[in-house]
């Protein structure tokens, strides 16, 4: 399953974030008369990250006998005392790891409803020299099920012991073959052996779309798809993760002697199965969130897989964990398998080999108030938070420094990522900007919701496969950083990337002074939009490119990228205004996806929370968009202010403003006010 973006490029809070939704929910999504329903989801009400809030501030610490000799070791505990000290906590309890240097010569190992806490990142220093094998891919520490279930799974192939039929969102009864979206009922049949029981995660997938000249046969509509030809392709490598159409996910399977399912949502059975349900059925099952999209058909064989048991509830807190040592025996930093409803809160993450967070079949993750730099090799898997089959996470109010991709997806339908801050995308190729937001690198990722950000720039490619239909709200894409000259882009989406909407952005630069972003000439950005592909540079938008850069391996441009292309209210350094123009907004599209103009320039502060963070301090609310003013960032109009990550790194941390330089000393507790202790979220 090894795919890397740096091949791509050769080839060419403990405190929970629920708490800013402020109480109920009105009807109306936050986005009404914006985007058109077929285009995004609530994710108002959908509940990205733990649900309900992280619950760790009202736990009490472990005090079992294996705690107790971790706290008495203090600093000089080794791994096995630690994951003792785990494996016998109580639910519901953190286990303390005091302030120290603690070399580890071992992975950790989570447990549900369990904690890991430090005396915080800039006090607790777990120094790892190895780490442990979770679930064949290895981490420093891993958060996972026992179960074990992934695609390549026996169990979870289609009429497997771990695998159901998805036959139709009639309310009762059955079988109707019909899938509408927003439904929170379902009919499963044919379930196996080890039968569904509510409280249950499950991920429902089908088989892809898989055109033999999709230039051709498909210049319309949605595309999810990954197969691979040497004149008219999806993808030019294949191998997006997901279960194979029949039988294991084998090399057989992404070389297209089958179809992969990279379409996969992540729901949990609410109700209908309260005795296990297996067999025949079908069964009525209530899900939520409900489902995503207008893409589920009869026609390609919808079904269900699930994990047994569940990893739910554990966290990462206050702590430092440095990889390097490490070197390449492991993938990530830490690892989400088989888990929900867990976190990573208040963490600095120092140079993984691959990822410093790696979602793999994960939903409601939070990862929060947390700084992660650098990676082992700055090319090939370089990533900052990267997702394998995902759903409804949250990715918040981090630093990323010197990391090549901070944002990575594969397969992720939901998920929010809101208020980052990246910078010095560092890739082996000094003079190459990557694309710090890749918003879909692998088949099947759609609906996710980038706001608030300040970033390099956004990226969508075609090496693993299409998707779309995600969503850019309120945020500074730069695509420019110091010393780059190729890839300066703001926004690129190669072919088949469809239905996306970019809103309320800024885009490009155009400051001469030395702060942040920098002395980027005057102007730098000189082109709004071109379909040039990996070589472009100096533009804005760089749209529906085909690529070559596989040996043997085409995709060819894909005009209608552009032409079902959401834009409305950003303000780019090209025309040095903001475009509220309806030939930009897809009106007249008939497959589905059309989103009329909308009647007001009138923004909502975001997309996804109804109120100001409670952490958020004095920076203004909202601090990216057209209705922005004063701003604190040069060259843009005025309408860009630091959000409070890139505060922190550039104000308390002392980052240099272009990225450069040696790891930094981090802690939220200094950074955000309030400190990230002792807050709780309200429950959607």
């Amino acid at each position: 399953m090894a795919r890397s973006l740096g091949d791509c490029m050769k080839h060419s809070l403990l405190f929970a974030l629920l708490i800013i939704t402020g109480g109920s929910h009105l009807p109306a999504q936050l986005w009404s008369g914006i985007l058109a329903p077929s285009r995004a989801v609530d994710w108002s009400s959908t509940s990205p990250g733990v649900v309900g809030g992280i619950p760790s501030a009202t736990w009490p610490q472990c005090a079992s006998s294996g705690c107790q000799k971790l706290t008495a070791a203090g600093a000089s505990a080794t791994v096995a005392q630690i994951n003792a000290a785990i494996a016998s906590a109580p639910a519901k309890t953190y286990v303390l790891l005091q302030a120290g240097t603690y070399l580890l010569s071992g992975g950790v190992v989570m447990a549900p409803n369990v904690a890991l806490r430090g005396a915080g990142p800039d006090k607790t220093f777990l120094v790892f020299s190895a780490g442990l094998n979770c679930n064949g891919e290895g981490s420093q520490i891993c958060i996972k099920d026992s179960s074990h279930i992934w695609p390549g799974m026996p169990s979870a192939w289609p009429g497997g012991g771990s695998s159901a039929t998805f036959c139709g969102t009639a309310s009762s009864g059955a079988c109707n073959h019909t899938y509408n979206q927003g439904a929170t009922t379902i009919q499963l049949s044919g379930v196996g052996s080890a039968g569904i029981a509510n409280g249950q995660y499950i991920y429902l997938d089908q088989v892809n779309d898989n055109p033999s000249a999709p230039s051709i046969s498909n210049k319309t509509g949605m595309l999810v798809c990954d197969n691979m030809s040497a004149t008219d392709g999806c993808s030019l490598e294949g191998g997006a993760p997901g279960r194979c159409s029949v039988g294991a996910g084998t090399a057989a399977c992404v070389q297209g002697g089958n179809v992969d399912r990279n379409l996969t949502q992540i729901v949990r059975v609410v109700s209908g199965c309260k005795s296990a349900c297996k067999g025949v059925g079908p069964f009525s099952i209530t899900i939520t969130p409900g489902l995503y999209g207008l893409k589920w058909n009869s026609l390609q064989s919808p079904g269900a897989w699930w994990p047994s048991s569940n990893m739910q509830n554990a966290g990462i807190e206050d702590l430092s964990i440095d990889s390097t040592a490490a070197g390449r025996t492991t993938e990530s930093a830490m690892m989400f398998f088989n888990a929900f409803n867990c976190w990573v809160s208040n963490v600095r993450s120092i140079k993984p080999n691959r990822s410093h967070v790696w979602f793999w079949q994960a939903a409601h993750i939070s990862v929060q108030n947390s700084y992660f730099f650098g990676t082992q090799n700055a090319a090939s898997q370089s990533y900052g938070v990267e997702s394998f089959l995902a759903s409804d996470n949250l990715v918040i109010n981090n630093i990323f420094q010197q990391v090549t991709a901070p944002i990575m997806l594969g397969p992720s339908l939901g998920s929010v990522f809101a208020y980052n801050f990246t910078i010095h995308d560092s890739y082996v190729n000094p003079t190459w900007m990557m694309q710090a937001f890749f918003m879909r690198h692998d088949a099947g990722a759609l609906y996710n919701l980038s706001e608030g950000n300040l970033t390099a720039g956004y990226g969508e490619d075609v090496f693993h496969g299409t998707g779309g239909a995600n969503t850019a709200f309120r945020n500074y894409a730069v695509g420019w950083e110091s010393g780059k000259t190729g890839g300066t882009v703001a926004v690129q989406l190669s072919s088949y990337n469809r239905f996306e909407n970019f809103i309320g952005n800024v885009l490009g630069c155009n400051n001469t002074t030395s702060l942040y972003p920098g002395n980027c000439g005057s102007p730098y950005h000189t082109k709004y939009a071109s379909n040039i592909g990996v070589n472009a540079r100096a533009v804005i938008y760089d749209l529906g490119a085909g690529n070559g850069a596989a040996p043997g391996m085409v995709v060819l441009a894909d005009p209608y990228v552009t032409t079902s292309l959401m834009r409305w209210g950003n303000y780019d350094v090209v025309h040095a205004g903001t475009q509220w123009s309806s030939s930009e907004v897809p009106s007249g599209l008939t497959d589905g996806y059309a989103n009329p103009v909308p009647a007001s320039e009138a923004l909502p502060a975001s997309f996804w929370t109804r109120s100001k963070p409670s952490w958020w301090g004095s920076v203004p609310w909202p601090a990216i968009g057209p209705d922005v003013t004063g701003g604190s960032v040069p060259g843009v109009g005025g309408h860009v202010y630091l959000n409070p990550a890139a505060n922190c790194y550039l104000k308390t941390m002392g980052g240099p403003t272009d990225g450069t330089g040696s790891v930094l000393r981090f802690s939220g507790q200094t950074c955000y006010d309030p400190p990230p202790r002792g807050l709780t979220g309200a429950v959607h």
